[in-house]
């Protein structure tokens, strides 16, 4: 799956958690511009599991922006065909 179609797909996510549009730009940071919190960012890992059939926690205690946030849905895809798989670091960033 292209980058473009990741980031729709994370896009479409977050705005149904209700973030604006204007919000979601590459270089936005997720705890701090979009203020994700605890809960959010598990429903955001769980939603990319039912659309993407991707895994991906969000555990880190550092920051990371959208399009970060995006490479790493898109490497956890390459990891295996049939499941995919990441978890950040926590000392990312």
């Amino acid at each position: 799956m292209d980058t473009l179609k990741v980031m729709e797909t994370i896009n479409k996510i977050l705005t149904d958690l209700g973030i604006t549009e204007e919000l979601l730009y590459p270089d936005a940071l997720l705890r701090k511009d979009l203020q994700l919190d605890s809960t959010e960012t598990v429903e955001v890992s769980l939603e990319l599991k039912r659309q993407l059939g991707v895994s991906v926690k969000l555990e880190g205690r550092q920051d990371m922006t959208l399009d970060q946030f995006c490479h790493l849905v898109q490497a956890a895809m390459l990891v295996s065909p049939n499941e995919y798989s990441a978890t950040i670091p926590k000392n990312f960033g």
